[in-house]
């Protein structure tokens, strides 16, 4: 009992000091508990015997199980069967394509097609902590290349129950050791491959019926309670119990939790399950990666150092080379092709977990299993580098792509239109539609081409360079505007119009705060905050929901865009380049201030009925900088 209290303390202080340090560095969590493991274990030698975790291990590795049942909460099966083309096509490809090639290299190493397959199905699988919490930090989610390495790492992680279902079918022999075992699992190892699959069936036809029938019954009768532990009791129960269902069968305790979790997914419980189970699941899980770090074998890496790397780069190798013809065959371009290619190349952490589960039917000698451990941990290691890579690849991209030659601008409008994408396209829309001519540039080749192929105009140049601008007819125009994509190129577009146009209308996008106040400074006549408007109307409908009405909540939305324009305008004037908001205390005080006098004027606007007058008028608009978000006031939808 000691023992195990003083491996646990060494665990969870680790967490505590290096997982915050891991995140700040820009490597991620997962990262950091393996860095922590391999700290503690092989490099410090506080942990990592065999003894010594075996109890803690059992307990990290039902992390592993919560994780799987939080996954199927996510998955509700009509959203599953909507997304079926891209996941089946996209996803399948890959997933397909890996496993294909990499058995086949396994076998030409000697290997039988057991082995091999399962190597290849452990090896097919790609990091999904890691890689989506690096694409959510870089902004990269809702390109197109990052929306479709989410979809192949969905489909990944729903590959991983046909995998573990699979693989008693690929077991050759009882394991060694397999008396010391639970009954259910000595009996499913003496079966032949076909009755033990008969029985993983008949077990996940007992999941399914228990999670679409009795789970909520059992919910609504414990949550009449209005108890908050037995709330918590209740969602542990469903994890434990099915897990143990599942051990006594013999099956991965893993598999009967996500069909659980699948059902569950579209009832009224599921985010009181997942706010419950989340806790237990995220400092579980970390402990299973530390374990996974303490017990990796380094002596290996020492012993054989070219073969171990050799094999990790073989992997990374041949994923990436299934992922760029994926990409080929879809139709991704450019940076999105890069990303798509070298995000998904390494291994994942389900890896851990599968090679586990082989070991454990005997399919892979330990041996073999302790080699691709640290082959699985290594290519995560490496994507922090995969992605600088892939930044890199990106950059040579544009600037190939900006040693293109410029169009030649055949005709000057009284609008231009600087940079055209998610922003720019609904400007030029809304203006062409209404009758009025516009110039349009990009330095993004394949958005002037899509353009095109829906009859909507387009330049390719490089907006920020003068002689593209001069061709635009800058000299001419009255109106610009700023939408490009890049905040420091924004910025360079409209100094230098302002300096050679002093008197042409400057519209400019902005991102943030902060890029309002660069915009400010650099003289753009109005500004407006991309998400500023809509982020209005959704809170105009939830005051229409929580009761009041449609006027009301327009009243009270068309006061706190007048209030929050006039604000940000005053705190423009505070603000201090290249010093952080927080630091600027001055800037602290008056936004302090000025958000007390936003509640309060919220608070009053109805205090005297619906017929009280305005509040406050529309200010007079200065020179420039002239902040933005639209007109609020009746339904917009």
């Amino acid at each position: 009992m000691e023992s195990f209290l003083l491996i646990a303390t060494v665990y969870l202080m680790t967490m505590v000091i290096a997982v915050p340090l891991s995140a700040r560095l820009g490597l991620g969590s997962v990262l950091g508990y393996l860095i922590s493991g391999i700290v503690i274990g092989p490099v410090l030698g506080f942990a990592g015997s065999e003894g010594e975790m075996a109890d803690l291990q059992h307990f990290a590795e039902f992390g592993v199980v919560m994780m799987l049942f939080l996954i199927g909460l996510e998955l509700e099966p009509r959203a599953l069967w909507q997304m079926r083309k891209k996941l089946i096509g996209l996803a399948g490809m890959q997933i397909l394509g890996t496993v294909a090639l990499l058995a086949l290299v396994a076998m030409a190493l000697n290997q039988t097609w057991q082995v091999a397959l399962t190597l290849g199905m452990i090896l097919s699988l790609s990091s999904t902590a890691i890689v989506l919490q690096t694409l959510s930090e870089k902004s990269l989610m809702q390109t197109a290349g990052g929306r479709s390495a989410f979809a192949v790492l969905l489909t990944q992680d729903i590959a991983v129950i046909p995998m573990i279902a699979l693989m008693p079918l690929l077991a050759t022999s009882v394991v060694a050791g397999a008396e010391g075992e639970h009954g259910g699992a000595a009996f499913m190892h003496t079966l032949p491959g076909w009755a033990a699959t008969l029985v993983t069936l008949g077990a996940v036809g007992a999941v399914i019926g228990i999670g679409q029938y009795l789970i909520r019954p059992a919910f609504r009768y414990v949550y009449s309670a209005r108890l908050n532990e037995l709330d918590t009791a209740l969602a542990l129960l469903i994890v434990v119990g099915i897990a143990s269902l599942m051990e006594v069968v013999g099956l991965s305790p893993a598999l009967g939790t996500f069909l659980a979790g699948v059902m569950l997914a579209g009832s009224e419980f599921r985010h009181e399950l997942e706010g419950q189970i989340a806790p237990f699941k995220g400092l579980l899980l970390g402990v299973f990666f530390i374990t996974v770090g303490a017990g990796m074998n380094f002596k290996m890496l020492f012993d054989m150092p070219v073969i171990v790397l050799s094999v990790t780069f073989v992997v990374i190798a041949i994923k990436a080379l299934v992922l760029y013809i994926i990409t080929r065959v879809t139709g991704l371009h450019g940076r999105d092709r890069t990303l798509f290619t070298l995000s998904l190349a390494q291994a994942g952490e389900f890896g851990f977990v599968l090679i586990s589960y082989a070991v454990s039917l005997a399919i892979l000698p330990r041996d073999l299993a302790q080699g691709f451990l640290l082959v699985i941990a290594l290519s995560m290691l490496a994507t922090p580098l995969l992605f600088i890579l892939s930044d890199f690849i990106s950059r040579r991209i544009a600037e190939e792509r900006a040693d293109l030659p410029p169009d030649e601008i055949a005709e000057q409008q009284p609008i231009i239109i600087a940079g055209v994408g998610r922003f720019g396209q609904v400007v030029n829309r809304l203006v062409t539609m209404s009758g009025f001519q516009t110039t349009v540039l990009d330095h993004d080749l394949k958005i002037i081409q899509l353009m095109r192929r829906f009859g909507f105009k387009g330049y390719f140049g490089d907006p920020t360079r003068p002689e593209i601008l001069t061709a635009a007819g800058l000299d001419k125009a009255r109106i610009i505007v700023a939408a490009l994509d890049d905040t420091e190129a924004n910025l360079r577009l409209i100094r230098y119009a302002k300096e050679k146009r002093p008197d042409i209308i400057v519209i400019a996008r902005a991102r943030d705060r902060v890029s309002v106040y660069q915009l400010y400074a650099a003289k753009a006549d109005h500004i407006v905050r991309e998400t500023f408007d809509s982020s209005l109307r959704a809170g105009r409908y939830v005051l229409e929901h929580l009761g009041m009405s449609e006027y009301e909540a327009s009243e009270l939305e068309t006061v706190f865009y007048r209030m929050d324009r006039a604000s940000l305008r005053q705190l423009a004037e505070v603000w201090k380049p290249g010093v952080p908001l927080e630091e600027n205390a001055e800037y602290v005080q008056l936004s302090r201030e000025l958000n007390r006098q936003l509640e309060n004027a919220l608070m009053d606007r109805f205090s005297d009925g619906p017929s009280a007058g305005p509040i406050i008028a529309d200010d007079e608009e200065p020179e420039h900088g002239l902040v933005r978000q639209g007109r609020p006031g009746g339904r917009r939808n």
